[in-house]
């Protein structure tokens, strides 16, 4: 059982994890995409407020005095902040090579991004060293965790088994009675036998 578990779980984690180099290659393209979009929205804006002869931040506090234009100013800093924390991700994972981006997960945070490039995703198969090296990865985690979890059910039920195959009662040693053996008169006497 526990060897089923863990060829299951290799095999499972083997197709998962090598799957992340192509999932992660797809995401820097969609997260490029998302800081062209978002660089396009923050040089307009800074555009603007220099004609008007203002520094972002100043421009920022004109968007006052109404309840739109105060939603306004909230988009607009949550729009820059973003573009900022987009921005380095991209820079960190454009220089990284395929196999340091499976270390830099962290780096795969804007959910957005994730989810869209998730529901375009179609599994490939893998052909580079990356994916090769994190399908091996994937089978030994995958295999190690099932293997663990298949003791650990396993485990109880061997201290069950052991249970009920023991005896209860304490066998002790049984005594046996020499044979009678009824004198005959009739009978012979054996060589060494007195009557």
């Amino acid at each position: 059982m526990v060897k089923v578990l863990t060829m299951v779980g290799g095999v499972a984690g083997a197709f998962v994890l090598s799957q992340a180099p192509e999932f992660s290659q797809q995401y820097v393209q969609r997260l490029a995409g998302q800081v062209d979009a978002l660089t396009t929205i923050v040089v307009d804006f800074d555009r603007s407020a220099v004609e008007a002869g203002f520094g972002r931040e100043e421009a920022l506090q004109q968007l006052t005095g109404t309840p739109f234009l105060l939603d306004r100013q909230a988009d607009m800093r949550r729009t820059f902040a973003r573009h900022a924390r987009l921005s380095e991700d991209l820079a960190v994972l454009r220089e990284a090579a395929p196999m340091q981006r499976l270390t830099l997960l962290h780096r795969h945070r804007d959910v957005e991004t994730v989810t869209a490039t998730w529901s375009d995703f179609a599994p490939a198969v893998p052909a580079s060293a990356a994916g090769l090296v994190a399908g091996g990865v994937g089978f030994a985690a995958g295999g190690g965790v099932l293997a663990a979890l298949g003791v650990l059910i396993m485990a109880p039920l061997r201290r069950l088994r052991a249970k009920r195959t023991e005896s209860p009662v304490r066998s002790e040693p049984i005594l046996r009675k020499p044979p009678v053996v009824l004198k005959d008169p009739n009978r012979p006497v054996l060589m060494g036998e007195t009557r």
